[in-house]
């Protein structure tokens, strides 16, 4: 099963607040409890389908001083699903880099809101694999930056300094591809069904 960015035009078409501003995480073989306690956070209460989810986050600000984040997480098979509104503690690698010790840690995050800022993350036991903002791909840091070239250009990312060629896509590209860079990196394929009515564990952390 070969990931494309068609897979994921649904994300922003079924959850078009929680594509505003986002942080998707997918932490291998790793539970939501320990997943909570690496990220050096504390349990709230439990919400029901990313509308809830989404709401929760965003009323939260006030009550947090602006100084958490709330964020949902699920098990899918060996991975747990870390599901930010508003968040960026996965891709913030002071938090992600030491949270990944002994596992595979892939994030990605886009703020609309902020000028599309946006980035991806593949981390595995505290090394940081591969990072890059979302639109300009051309620019990738970390231990092993061209592993993923050919399917990074695969996918569409953008590389700014390049001549781009132009197909049946007219729209921009990063969120979907981020997506499916994420399944080419976990063989899971994400779907509507993942976030709707989905039972999330809930917790927040300190924002540094």
């Amino acid at each position: 099963m070969t990931a494309h960015i068609t897979d994921y035009m649904w994300f922003e078409e079924r959850s078009p607040d929680l594509a505003d501003a986002y942080c998707i995480t997918l932490v291998h073989e790793v539970s939501p409890a320990e997943l909570l306690r690496r990220l050096g956070g504390r349990t709230e209460p439990s919400r029901t389908g990313i509308a809830a989810l989404v709401e929760a986050a965003y009323d939260s600000h006030a009550p947090f001083n602006g100084t958490r984040t709330l964020f949902g997480m699920t098990t899918i098979g060996p991975w747990t699903l870390m599901v930010e509104p508003n968040g960026w503690h996965g891709v913030n690698e002071e938090k992600a880099l030491p949270a990944s010790v002994g596992t595979r840690w892939i994030s990605h995050y886009d703020n609309s809101n902020a000028n599309n800022d946006g980035a991806f993350l593949w981390s595995e036991n505290t090394d940081r694999c591969l990072q890059f903002d979302l639109r300009d791909a051309g620019q990738r840091h970390g231990s092993r930056p061209d592993d993923l070239l050919e399917v990074i250009r695969r996918l569409g990312f953008e590389f700014p300094e390049e001549p781009t060629a132009t197909d049946d896509l007219d729209t921009d590209r990063a969120v979907p591809a981020a997506f499916a860079l994420a399944e080419h990196l976990t063989h899971l394929r994400l779907t509507p069904i993942h976030l709707q009515d989905t039972a999330f564990i809930c917790g927040s952390a300190e924002i540094k």
